[in-house]
């Protein structure tokens, strides 16, 4: 190799070696959080809230009103039709 191709390709590779870097410190605060969140619910658990009921709230709170109640509005229609 030339010494272009060869600074070319250093150049490259700390490059490349800086993205694999971010992703994998990226993928340790995605860790973090988790267990941040683990912890959060299992306090939650401890004073008595149902972890399942939490979150489905949780779920609901990203969505937007009118799908909530559209979808709501299906399912007291099956219900109603299952004699439910």
């Amino acid at each position: 190799m030339s010494n272009i191709e060869t600074d070319a390709y250093n150049v490259t590779a700390e490059e490349l070696r800086q993205f694999v870097e971010r992703f994998e410190h990226l993928e340790a605060e995605k860790k973090d959080i988790a267990d941040q969140q683990k912890e959060v619910l299992a306090e939650a658990k401890g004073r008595g809230y149902d972890i399942k009921v939490l979150r489905k709230i949780i779920a609901l709170r990203k969505r937007k009103p009118d799908e909530i109640a559209e979808e709501e509005a299906v399912l007291d229609l099956y219900k109603a039709a299952l004699g439910m």
